[in-house]
């Protein structure tokens, strides 16, 4: 079976920056099961996939408008420290989860400059160049659940 809109995939991969460092990975743990499509995953990644059968194995370069966007400076905010309310030290780099327009977000500190907390709304990955070692796995017809609730059920997908 192909890989095509409405099937259940499952693949091993290995994601890495630019210089090479292993942002994520699937190996030693299970793989990442998702129903094709349905916009589960990367859109980049996604139409890479389109076709392949299991035991396919190969690489792809995903660029930052197929991944997760381009950095978008209008999610860039200034906050007053005290929106941090429990947490005595706040530094660039660390994440939070948010409650936004969208939904629960990360949100991730970039500057801290007095009682003022510039925050970065981007997904952490945005403007970043994606590179996949993927592993086909396994190809199989979705049972009506999945098709209805538009994402896997069980090992690797969603559980309710």
């Amino acid at each position: 079976m192909q890989i095509a809109n409405d099937v259940v995939v499952s693949i091993e991969y290995t994601l890495t920056d630019d210089q090479g460092n292993v942002i994520d990975s699937s190996a030693g743990g299970e793989p990442l099961a998702y129903l094709h499509g349905a916009g589960n995953i990367i859109p980049g990644l996604e139409a890479a996939l389109e076709g392949k059968v299991v035991g396919d194995a190969f690489k792809v370069s995903i660029a930052p408008a197929d991944g997760y966007g381009e950095k978008n400076d209008d999610m860039l905010q200034q906050v007053p420290r005290e929106m941090f309310q429990g947490v005595d030290v706040i530094e660039a780099g660390m994440q939070f989860h948010a409650q936004t327009d969208h939904g629960m977000q990360v949100i991730t500190v970039s500057a801290v400059e007095g009682d003022l907390v510039t925050v970065d709304g981007n997904h952490p990955l945005a403007g970043q160049n994606l590179h996949f070692d993927v592993k086909v796995l396994e190809v199989r017809a979705p049972s009506e659940e999945e098709l209805e609730h538009g994402h896997v059920h069980g090992a690797g997908g969603h559980h309710h």
